[in-house]
């Protein structure tokens, strides 16, 4: 990785493997990293250059960081290349990672819960249904708390981020 300090090198690399471990490409999340820390926007062949990636790699990449809504383009008055820049508010940022994977991953399986509920025969699979419910149930209810956590403003769901113990104190 040309051009990075040892630290930067192994922020990048972590957060490529933990993309992986997230169902994101290395790549993808590895671009990402880059921009999160780099001081200002930076073009596409500087991108290829520091992490070693093809040209055709960073852009579909950059596509995708795009799509996600956390990477947008810069234009620079004294150079005519585009420029990419990741958000720079962090919870700006982990809003909209978490939108997109419930999105992509609760809401999916919260319509096949209920189509399955509704394909399902009580009397032949109560096991079944009654699991199905259960599972229901939980992706209804923690997708409405997501939802109700959400809708506050940054500063609210900072400190509400760090009530902790006090959370679990009012709520016994």
């Amino acid at each position: 990785m040309k051009d990075l300090t040892p630290a930067a090198q192994r922020f990048v690399l972590h957060w490529g493997e933990m993309g992986t471990q997230w169902g994101i490409n290395r790549t993808v999340a590895q671009i990402h990293a880059l921009l999160m820390i780099s001081p200002s926007p930076l073009p596409a062949d500087v991108i290829c250059e520091r992490l070693g990636v093809a040209r055709s790699n960073v852009s579909n990449s950059i596509r995708e960081l795009q799509g996600w809504g956390i990477v947008k383009v810069v234009h620079l008055s004294d150079d005519r290349r585009d420029h990419f820049e990741s958000l720079k508010d962090v919870w700006a940022m982990f809003r909209i990672i978490a939108q997109e994977r419930k999105k992509r991953e609760f809401d999916p399986t919260m319509k096949m819960l209920a189509e399955c509920l509704a394909e399902a025969d009580p009397k032949k699979d109560r096991h079944l249904t009654e699991r199905l419910t259960e599972l229901h149930s939980f992706f209804v209810s923690i997708t409405g708390w997501y939802d109700q956590l959400f809708a506050l403003p940054s500063k609210l769901l900072k400190n509400a981020m760090k009530l902790g113990d006090a959370l679990k104190s009012l709520l016994h």
